[in-house]
């Protein structure tokens, strides 16, 4: 099992002939066995260690190598730009988040990748993802990285904060706190290497107002005004990649005139708040899903009828009238696998997928009785508050479950059987790819795509911990 140090000096130890830090900067030694044995310490001493000091050297180190071997955090805006222009189609990007065994499955993700020349996917990680699976922006760049290094792989890292979402109840009752808690996660997430964020409030949409404008106001206003903050924020030579979102996943289906109030709406607010600014790259639409799927009484998941025209109408509106990639799909990770192939056909732009990874983990047979047992205590004890009064057992754990995987996450990581669901995680992950049809997607990838070398300055700790030459 990989180690996790107690101690900046420990870690420096433990990585003695595979990394040097040296006035700032670090020098890999020996790539292959950092690749093989150091990159799993520095994971798990970045999840896991108890000293914060030793927490940050960890992921400074994992960043700069990933920086010095060529697996740099990225934007897809510019791929996302071609896609708008016509230059490129025939494709779904997906976009797959992570909530546990954050190392292992990003490393899963980019070695089925490079077998499949595979350029265009993204992993991701919600907001309200980040809480409950213990994963600060931090943590999860960090995770992805290392297991993008030790996959081997050179080429942009795509990572996106996924539904950086509005409470409708806290906006209601402190518009501006609640827009101070997005504008800080975004100032988090960049901080932390993302360089891919959707914007989501939709939450505040009325439909009970007169007009479609009306409708969405709240929406465009708020979204403008954190595009401009993004854009004032990223890095030089980077234009992060933002999405928008007109339908709340789970409500009413989108329509034309939702689209155009919305985006007429954000570009003449943008150019209020910040002349010329970039915009979006695409927009989130409701199709009729619903985040982890519709839990039967026997905790099942019963089917969703996904209507692939607004995808086809409003993409095709997207793309030819405001200059976007085109419609993103949310809730779809647990749809049947013979649907998946329309999203392509309709030239949906992006896809994301959670909850289907995450009940793989859950339901596989290798996955251990006992700790079943653990996630079901857990849910009971801690989660009954959100339990509906019609719910069954079954429904009730479905959906709470995902609470368990940051107080089970160390648990998770160290699975005994973590290769053996790992490499069926990894068959989904290659269907999903082919189906999806970004096989052979690298040189599209590369040519619109070049990852800018970003570095961050050494913690103080690690500097002083370094042996004098």
């Amino acid at each position: 099992m990989p180690t996790v140090a107690g101690s900046v000096s420990e870690l420096l130890s433990r990585l003695s002939g595979i990394v040097h830090v040296h006035d700032g900067e670090i020098e890999i030694a020996d790539a292959a066995r950092l690749r093989a044995d150091g990159i799993r310490d520095l994971a798990w001493t970045a999840a896991f260690a108890d000293d914060p000091a030793t927490v940050e050297a960890a992921q400074w180190i994992v960043w700069e190598a990933a920086q010095a071997l060529g697996a740099r955090s990225a934007s897809i805006h510019e791929l996302y730009m071609a896609r708008a222009r016509g230059e490129v189609s025939g494709f779904t990007v997906p976009a797959i988040n992570i909530r546990t065994q954050t190392f292992d499955m990003a490393r899963v993700a980019f070695e089925s990748a490079t077998t499949r020349d595979v350029g265009a996917v993204i992993l991701e990680l919600a907001r309200s993802e980040q809480t409950y699976t213990f994963q600060r922006p931090i943590d999860y760049s960090t995770a992805v990285l290392a297991g993008a290094i030790a996959a081997e792989w050179r080429g942009a890292v795509f990572i996106q904060g996924d539904h950086y979402q509005f409470n409708a109840k806290k906006y209601a009752a402190d518009p501006e706190a609640m827009t101070e808690e997005i504008r800080r996660a975004c100032r988090l997430a960049i901080d932390s290497g993302y360089r891919n964020i959707d914007i989501d409030a939709s939450t505040l949409v009325d439909l009970s107002l007169p007009t479609d404008d009306d409708q969405q106001r709240a929406n465009y206003e708020r979204t403008a005004e954190l595009v401009a903050l993004i854009r004032s924020l990223q890095p030089d030579g980077v234009t992060i990649s933002i999405g928008g979102e007109i339908g709340e996943v789970g409500k009413e289906n989108s329509n034309e005139a939702e689209l155009r109030a919305y985006l007429d709406g954000l570009n003449r607010e943008l150019q209020r708040r910040a002349p010329g600014a970039v915009g979006i790259s695409k927009v989130s639409v409701q199709t009729g899903t619903s985040h982890g799927g519709v839990v039967m009484p026997d905790g099942s998941i019963g089917s969703a009828a996904v209507d692939f025209s607004i995808h086809e109408k409003l993409g095709q509106i997207a793309r030819r009238e405001y200059g976007l990639a085109g419609t993103v799909q949310h809730g779809a990770s647990t749809l049947p696998d013979e649907l998946f192939h329309r999203f392509r056909e309709v030239e949906t732009v992006e896809i994301h997928l959670a909850t289907g990874f995450q009940n793989a983990l859950y339901e596989h047979p290798a996955f251990p009785q006992e700790l079943h047992r653990q996630i079901e205590q857990w849910c009971f004890a801690n989660a009954l508050d959100e339990r509906k009064p019609d719910q069954t057992d079954e429904q009730f754990v479905y959906t709470t479950r995902k609470k368990a995987l940051g107080p089970l996450k160390r648990q998770l990581w160290d699975l005994e059987a973590r290769d053996e669901i790992l490499a069926d995680q990894e068959k989904k992950i290659s269907f999903l790819y082919h189906v999806l049809g970004v096989e052979d997607s690298r040189s599209m990838v590369e040519k619109y795509v070049q990852p800018v070398e970003w570095h961050r300055p050494a913690p103080a700790a690690l500097l002083e911990a370094v042996p004098a030459s």
